[in-house]
């Protein structure tokens, strides 16, 4: 493939402009090459693709979604080592896609977009680049994911804390923790992954639970030789067993839209909490007080046995400071540390994480503006007021659920759709129309009632006031209908200078 994408962005320009190198960037650019169009670049502002594969490499990181369903439909890999893939032979996937369709000839590393700018008399998107660079871009797809700014809490004293400190995704792997006194700070999905393998080589591991958190076991089974040869030599085998595992996770939403269901599911767990957990005292602890569903339902064959190693501890106390070698809890007690590790996962309110981040659209609209009272798009992909802006894994497309990367390619090819039909009209720009967008978010926000996640607790799912922002809220099969075929009629097509349908 020639570098066109390169030498264009040398040029300042390119079609189609892709903001991110992770699942989403690559997913689309792949479908893009298939699709035969060429003028797009990838610009990822770290030194590699990857995403969140790359930046959490702490040690225990997998997936709680099932190989076989974590993987593109269109780039299979039929040679997965099991069921639940760990973080190493993700990315080496992701490596794989990169090679076989020479996506370094269309990407520019160390690269980051620090804003853009939508022109009205040209329909082009501005973008600035650090080195002080400028691109233009008839499209732009945000594809940086909801998943990539470390949420560090601020915690008095932390400044004078003379030991280690990082984050779950900037592991310091350089750090030895072997005999050493270990705080953990959060209970989330990437906590409960780590916790496990840190735990036999410590001194002394303090875990600070401020919410406990449903943690339910998995099939942590290695596919066999022959699995593998069959999934290789017979795609349909593949495909079976792909919609197997699909059907499988969608049927999960069943007791999450209908919470009596859900009664059931929890009691297991509970018994599962005592089973695991030798201390009978730990384990209430343990067991949350919301209903299972409410947050982040998680992943583990590990996390609760690590609670009957005699050198962990369960800490409830909420945190009061931090002082040179300690941290003190609200109760007075002092307990002393070496290392101090943030598992409190990351910033999910897009208007948080891009509030250093400049887009503006049509009358010279700020997102952050358009989104000051919660993030909003039509099925996470289009925003009213920003022609030609298309995101993956928007505001309502992360699941509870089921796979992501089935979102992303239902977007994917709704996004392809945007872009032909401009092509076919030879319009310029393409945007939806307002009340296109404003129907659809009365509509869903509706679909929240009566659902687990409205039960009353709190979670990263929601911004302040309440309002999901996060989850689609219903089956993904219903998404994939909605999105198969983009409906013309819901937007408007534009040319230079008109902010009005060509």
């Amino acid at each position: 493939m020639v570098n066109r994408s390169i030498q264009n962005t040398q040029n300042n320009r390119a079609k189609i402009a892709i903001i991110g190198g992770g699942f989403g960037g690559i997913a689309i650019a792949i479908r893009l090459l298939q699709s035969n169009i060429q003028d797009f670049v990838i610009l990822e502002k770290s030194s590699d693709f990857g995403g969140t594969w790359r930046e959490n490499q702490y040690p225990g990181a997998a997936c709680d979604v099932q190989s076989h369903m974590y993987s593109l439909s269109f780039a299979p890999k039929t040679d997965w080592s099991k069921r639940y893939a760990e973080a190493p032979e993700i990315f080496e996937y992701i490596q794989g896609l990169i090679k076989s369709h020479e996506l370094e000839t269309c990407t520019e590393l160390n690269c980051e977009v620090q804003a853009i700018h939508y022109e009205e008399e040209s329909c082009q998107w501005h973008l600035s680049l650090n080195h002080e660079r400028m691109l233009s871009a008839q499209y732009v797809i945000f594809a940086s994911g909801p998943l990539h700014v470390p949420q560090i809490p601020h915690i008095p004293g932390i400044e004078k804390f003379k030991g280690k400190i990082f984050h779950s995704s900037q592991w310091d792997h350089q750090f030895n923790l072997n005999d050493k006194k270990v705080a953990s700070i959060g209970t989330g999905g990437s906590a409960i992954q780590y916790i496990p393998e840190i735990a036999p080589k410590v001194q002394k591991l303090y875990v600070m639970q401020r919410t406990a958190a449903w943690v339910i076991p998995r099939d942590e089974r290695r596919y066999l030789p022959i699995e593998k040869k069959l999934f290789d030599r017979f795609d349909w085998f593949r495909k079976i067993h792909r919609a197997r595992l699909y059907w499988s996770n969608e049927s999960r939403v069943v007791p999450i839209v209908k919470p009596q269901v859900m009664k059931y599911a929890q009691k297991l767990a509970e018994a599962y909490i005592r089973h695991q957990v030798k201390d009978s005292a730990t384990a209430e602890k343990l067991i949350p007080n919301y209903i299972m569903g409410c947050k982040r339902i998680l992943v583990s064959n590990k996390y609760f046995r690590s609670f009957n190693l005699p050198h962990v501890d369960l800490v409830t106390d909420g945190i009061l400071e931090i002082t040179e070698d300690s941290i003190i809890t609200k109760d007075g007690q002092k307990r002393e540390i070496d290392c101090l590790i943030y598992g409190t996962g990351f910033i999910t309110d897009p208007r948080i994480y891009l509030k250093s981040f400049s887009c503006t659209g049509l009358n010279n609209l700020e997102l952050k503006d358009a989104w000051k009272d919660g993030a909003e798009s039509y099925y996470g992909i289009t925003t009213k007021g920003f022609p030609n802006l298309f995101q993956l894994l928007g505001p309502n497309t992360v699941l509870g659920h089921n796979s992501v990367i089935f979102m992303i390619e239902s977007q994917v090819n709704y996004i392809l759709q945007l872009i032909q039909l401009t092509e076919k009209t030879h319009s310029k720009a393409i945007v939806v129309k307002d009340e296109v967008q404003d129907r659809f978010n009365l509509d869903l926000q509706k679909n929240f009632q009566g659902t687990i996640w409205q039960s009353g607790c709190v979670s990263w799912y929601q911004q302040d006031d309440g309002k999901n922002f996060s989850l689609w809220p219903t089956y993904t099969w219903k998404y994939w209908l909605k999105t198969n075929k983009v409906n013309p009629a819901d937007y408007l097509l534009l040319q230079p200078s008109q902010n009005h349908a060509a």
